[in-house]
């Protein structure tokens, strides 16, 4: 009896929670289906109406640069966090050297600081090596204070694969490099994919510095975008609900698209370890 209403319990609390998270998400597109004549008339209905028109303006009005770029920078920033982080996070837990532990640390203290305390002279070292205004300028912020949490995470992970197997590669003559590109780094898939999940989104998003570091409307990327969409739909509400759906839909797919990856890693690591 006790475990069944835990059960209900379990599922209740699941569905209200299913309800407190999915209502924004389907009443964001849905508001994006509508005309503006069908959102005054019924504001918080359902999929009342059917219309692309909205979006159709909001490519119009200049989605795809933006777009773009985004997709352009967090890619790239993400796939050489994830390469950095792994090669940094090797020596670090598989090694021991004099400095390891205090390297580590200064990885660690990384994490600590407050990125917007680096705002002004990231904008001036910008400036002086002729990035500013332009989306080279993002890409060393994004990675730099992207690595401190991604090796704290591959090193942590790194720490729990068992000696044996690298001691086994090394007796067969396996370098390493060898070991860490053939048995570590397939391995790692679930720590990667966390690390792939938690930039992505972070990047995606990112605001403050792409203000700061860019100036001209065709190297915006998606967030700056969507501030100057706000403007130009002040009072088209179906509108911006338009791009904010679209610039939903790459996190949700990468989301979906990891979450089935570290399952499969976990599951292909319990069999290897």
């Amino acid at each position: 009896m006790r475990l069944a209403m835990k059960s209900v319990f379990l599922y209740v609390f699941a569905l209200l929670l299913l309800i407190f998270t999915g209502y924004p998400l389907l009443y964001m597109i849905s508001t994006a289906l509508k005309t503006q004549s069908n959102f005054y008339e019924e504001p918080f209905a359902i999929f009342s109406a059917f219309t692309l028109e909205n979006f159709k303006v909001v490519f119009e009005m200049g989605l795809t640069g933006y777009f773009w770029n985004s997709i352009v920078v967090t890619v790239v920033s993400v796939l050489l966090v994830m390469l950095f982080a792994a090669l940094a996070s090797y020596p670090l837990s598989r090694m021991k050297f004099r400095l390891n532990k205090f390297i580590f640390i200064l990885f660690i203290a990384g994490m600590m600081l407050p990125i917007h305390a680096t705002l002004i002279p990231v904008f001036k070292l910008s400036q002086n090596l002729g990035l500013y205004d332009s989306l080279w300028a993002l890409f060393g912020p994004y990675i730099a204070f992207s690595l401190p949490v991604s090796i704290f995470i591959l090193t942590q992970f790194m720490r729990e694969i068992p000696k044996s197997i690298e001691e086994a590669a090394t007796i067969d003559g396996c370098s390493h490099f060898g070991i860490f590109w053939r048995i570590i780094l397939p391995m790692l898939t679930p720590a990667l994919m966390t690390v792939l999940i938690y930039n992505f989104i972070h990047l995606w998003n990112e605001f403050i510095f792409a203000l700061v570091l860019i100036s001209s409307p065709e190297n915006m990327t998606l967030p700056l975008g969507l501030q100057d969409f706000k403007g130009e739909f002040s009072v088209n509400i179906p509108g911006l609900m338009a791009a904010l759906t679209l610039a939903s839909l790459p996190m949700l797919l990468v989301y979906l698209f990891a979450q089935e990856k570290v399952v499969k890693g976990l599951a292909g690591g319990s069999v290897k370890g």
